[in-house]
């Protein structure tokens, strides 16, 4: 399972990640972010070099605000803190390991 971000959890799991970190803004509710799900949890088993991570929007409005997510699915890269990648959809899982190469 990927991993659930929370506001508590944000610094340390992802701004201060020594790996690059995707993540996954969706919410129960949005038909393609249930479409995107499966494919976000079987990089989570297959991937070793990147944290992969969920963001529920509709628990975590700040931080989606913070990204300023306007459509879901959203899935956003980051690396050494900075966002390096952002794809609003559904994606392939070969689009998204590509998204981590950046």
């Amino acid at each position: 399972m990927a991993l659930t971000i929370t506001k508590d959890n944000f610094k340390t799991e992802v701004m201060e990640s020594d790996k690059p970190v995707l993540i996954d803004f969706w919410a129960s509710w949005c038909g393609p972010c249930r479409m995107l799900g499966p494919t976000i949890d079987e990089l989570s088993k297959e991937v070793t070099g990147a944290k992969i991570c969920k963001i529920n929007v509709d628990d975590e409005p700040e931080l989606a605000s913070s990204f300023k997510i306007m459509s879901i699915p959203t899935v956003v890269v980051i690396k050494n803190g900075k966002v390096v990648e952002t794809s609003v959809g559904v994606k392939s899982k070969s689009a998204l390991l590509k998204m981590l190469e950046v």
